[in-house]
């Protein structure tokens, strides 16, 4: 898959849930590898703030990213949208504080989403496979998230509140497809008593009863109620009448845990890279998602490159026979046992290592390492597999080597050990000449790395 940006521009304008400011949000296409980037407007120099987790400053009440003094809060929607609708890159602009919180949803954002369209891009999607269970707990608060190895990114939420209307719930993404109709319209909720204390905390002076559900369930004075109802500039209510007291009804029984997902979707966009991976998360708010968010960015800078998954039980796309069908290399050159995946700009091979092997003779006899020199035959072997396969009568060529760059060895390799080799083409092979990036791993450890170029050369 290749990365995403929007076709076009939009914008979104209405008033910030805290500030009550009228506020216009507009979401532009970006170049690859650019990510999300939002940049205030309003302010000298037009400052922009990467959005990932490391720049979340807030989560009282939102997810706020700053930089300096420059902050932006409640990003956490928009941001699910892009990241649902598998959108890579964007940058966003916002002449204000926030963004705007529209009807308390990502529904307007994900219309707009698809009314312009996304356009693909050259770079390839940089997933973040998930391996092992990554765990993240706030014992003070009982919230844990913690995410398990995935064919797709999908998410659970179990929420309990304080509360006869919305004691325990739960909600499930299990496909992403299913982001727009089934989490993007849940809004975002708050319940009576908080009112006062966020009014206070100078939060929520643009929360009316069209962008959040509201939720009365312990009675107060109608003096107090009357008071609160001015404060947000909303109608009178009778205080003995406990229960919802937006203007539209729930969407859904759970709707308050289906917002919990989307704002845990929200949340995990800040992490940079799209997930294959099942979140699971307990009491989940910003805070603990932002706490999550940091983890998963330590762990993917641990593994800056991934190892391939390679699962002994396929059948390879190329045997022993096919690959000397293709190379010209015999015992003791030939270093590529088979192909586990082959795409056009991409190649996965292997290369088991054992004590026969006959450099390990003499390198060396009492601690046998398999030489750094022959790492790199191995890994630009399956390089001149995959420039070899798009060509006509293949036997008749062969591949030389032109030059090699950027060479590092991370760890020894010896008997016993399984060598992946992942090569990526760098560009379109031109005039019989391809450069090439290629990683070789054991287990899920880069143990050699090198850029290379090669010729292919028809044979005399």
């Amino acid at each position: 898959m290749k990365q995403m940006t929007l076709k076009g521009s939009f914008s979104l304008c209405g008033k910030g849930l805290h500030t009550g400011l009228s506020l216009t949000v507009t979401f532009n296409p970006a170049p690859e590898n650019t990510g999300y980037k939002i940049q205030r407007i309003d302010l000298e120099g037009m400052p922009t703030i990467d959005a990932v987790a490391e720049n979340v400053v807030d989560t009282q009440r939102g997810t706020v990213i700053g930089k300096g003094d420059v902050r932006v809060s409640t990003v956490e929607h928009g941001l699910a949208a892009l990241y649902a609708l598998g959108i890579d890159n964007c940058l966003i602009q916002v002449n204000g504080p926030e963004f705007p919180i529209l009807d308390g949803s990502a529904a307007m954002f994900v219309e707009k989403i698809r009314e312009v369209g996304v356009e693909e891009l050259n770079a390839p999607k940089d997933w973040y496979v998930i391996r092992k269970k990554i765990e993240v707990k706030d014992e003070e608060s009982g919230s844990c998230i913690t995410i398990l190895p995935d064919d797709e990114f999908s998410l659970t939420a179990m929420c309990s509140f304080n509360s006869k209307f919305i004691n325990s719930q739960f909600a499930t993404l299990d496909r992403v497809e299913d982001f727009t109709t089934e989490i993007a319209p849940a809004r975002t909720f708050v319940f009576v008593r908080d009112i006062e204390p966020l009014l206070k905390a100078n939060l929520i002076k643009g929360g009316d009863l069209d962008n959040a559900i509201v939720m009365y369930e312990k009675q107060i004075s109608q003096e107090q109620l009357d008071k609160l109802a001015d404060m947000l500039n909303v109608e009178h209510r009778d205080a003995t009448e406990l229960g919802y007291i937006q203007h539209k009804p729930l969407v859904w029984e759970n709707e308050c845990t289906r917002h919990k997902l989307l704002d845990i979707i929200g949340d995990m966009a800040l992490i940079g890279k799209p997930i294959k991976g099942r979140i699971i998360a307990t009491r989940p708010g910003h805070t603990i998602n932002n706490k999550f968010a940091r983890q998963m960015r330590r762990d993917i800078r641990k593994h800056e490159v991934q190892a391939p998954i390679y699962d002994q039980n396929e059948e390879p796309v190329m045997d022993i026979n096919k690959i000397r069908e293709l190379l010209p290399h015999r015992y003791p050159m030939q270093l590529v046992d088979k192909v586990i995946s082959l795409g056009a700009t991409s190649i996965v091979g292997v290369k088991n290592i054992t004590s026969n092997e006959p450099f390990f003779q003499g390198h060396f006899p009492q601690e046998p390492v398999m030489p750094g020199v022959l790492q790199i035959e191995a890994m630009a072997q399956c390089g001149g597999l995959l420039v070899l396969n798009t060509v006509d009568e293949p036997e008749r060529w062969s591949t030389y080597f032109m030059k090699i760059d950027d060479v590092k060895f991370r760890q020894k390799v010896v008997p016993g050990d399984t060598l992946l080799f992942k090569v990526d083409l760098l560009a379109p092979v031109r005039h019989g000449v391809s450069s090439m990036k290629g990683y070789g791993f054991v287990g899920d450890r880069v143990v050699v790395e090198a850029t290379f170029t090669a010729q292919i050369v028809k044979n005399k």
